[in-house]
C-alpha cells in the first residue's frame, strides 16, 4: 500500500511541472522569437514478480509478466521550433525569419549567441544591435546620414543617402543553422548558446539551402497557442487531482486495515 503512495507522489511532481512549464509558456505569449516547451516523461523502474514468457507449466509459457511501475519522472524539456505568426510592424530594423537560422550576436564578453528574435535597433556608432545591445555578427553599420534602408530576403543590407535614391549595400545578415536546434541552451533574454547536443552552427545565406528567409518590417511572435497551453494546464490540473486521490484512497485503506487489526 505504501508504493501507491510514493507512486502517487511522482504523479503530481511531473503534473506540477507541466503547470510550471505551461504558466513559462503562457508568460512570454507576445516575446518576440520565443518557442514554446513542453516536457517529457518516462516512467520508473519496475518491480518484477515475474517475468514474461516465463515456463509456468511443463510445456506452458505464460504469455505475460507481472510487473508494478514504480511511477513517472521528468526525462527532458523540449524547445519546439515551429513557425511563430509573422506581425507586421513596418520598422525597417525589424526582421522575421520565415523557415529555419538564427540571427548571430556577440555579447559585450566577446561570446556568440543566437537568437530568432528580430527587433534590432542601430546604437550611437550605428552598429546594428539587439534590445539589449548585443551587436550583430556580422556587424553592419549604418550610416548616420541614411535615409532609408533595405533589406532583402537574401539578407543584403542596403542604405540611400543622397538625394538621387542610388542604394549602397553596406554589409549582409547572415544565419546560424542547428542540426538539432532543440539541443541548444536557452540563456534568457531570447538568446540561444551552442552545446554538444545542438552541433555545431552552420552559416548559412538566408533564403538558401534550406536556411530560412528575412522579412523586412515584420516581427516573429511566440508560437506559443494559447487555447493549446489551457487545454493542457486543465488536463495537469486534473491528473494533479487524480494522483492525489489515489494517496487519499491508499490512506483510507490503510485506516480499513488498521481497523481490522484493531
Amino acid at each position: 500500500m505504501l508504493r501507491a503512495f510514493s507512486t502517487a507522489a511522482t504523479g503530481m511532481t511531473a503534473q506540477q511541472l507541466t503547470v510550471d512549464t505551461i504558466a513559462h509558456n503562457l508568460a512570454n505569449l507576445n516575446t518576440a522569437g520565443f518557442k514554446r516547451s513542453m516536457i517529457d516523461f518516462q516512467d520508473l523502474m519496475y518491480v518484477k514478480m515475474a517475468e514474461p514468457g516465463q515456463e509456468v507449466a511443463a510445456g506452458v509459457i505464460s504469455p505475460t509478466g507481472f510487473e508494478i511501475g514504480s511511477g513517472v519522472r521528468p526525462a527532458s524539456t523540449l524547445k519546439v521550433f515551429t513557425q511563430g505568426e509573422m506581425e507586421n510592424t513596418s520598422r525597417q530594423l525589424d526582421l522575421a525569419i520565415e523557415g529555419s537560422g538564427f540571427f548571430k550576436v556577440t555579447t559585450p564578453g566577446g561570446n556568440v549567441r543566437y537568437t530568432r528574435d528580430g527587433s534590432f535597433r542601430a546604437n550611437a556608432d550605428g552598429n546594428l544591435v539587439t534590445s539589449s545591445g548585443y551587436t550583430l555578427e556580422p556587424a553592419i553599420s549604418i550610416p548616420s546620414n541614411y535615409r532609408s534602408i533595405y533589406i532583402g530576403k537574401d539578407g543584403t543590407v542596403s542604405v540611400t543617402t543622397g538625394s538621387d535614391g542610388t542604394p549602397t549595400v553596406v554589409g549582409t545578415i547572415s544565419l546560424a543553422r542547428f542540426a538539432n536546434p532543440s539541443g541548444l541552451s536557452s540563456l534568457g533574454g531570447n538568446l540561444f548558446a551552442e552545446t554538444p547536443a545542438s552541433g555545431t552552427a552552420t552559416d548559412g545565406t538566408p533564403g538558401q539551402d534550406g536556411v530560412g528567409s528575412l522579412q523586412q518590417g515584420f516581427l516573429e511572435r511566440s508560437n506559443v497557442q494559447m487555447v493549446t497551453e489551457l487545454v493542457n494546464l486543465i488536463r495537469a490540473q486534473r491528473a494533479y487531482e487524480i494522483n492525489s486521490r489515489a494517496i487519499r484512497a491508499g490512506d483510507q485503506m490503510l485506516t480499513t486495515a488498521n481497523r481490522l487489526i484493531q
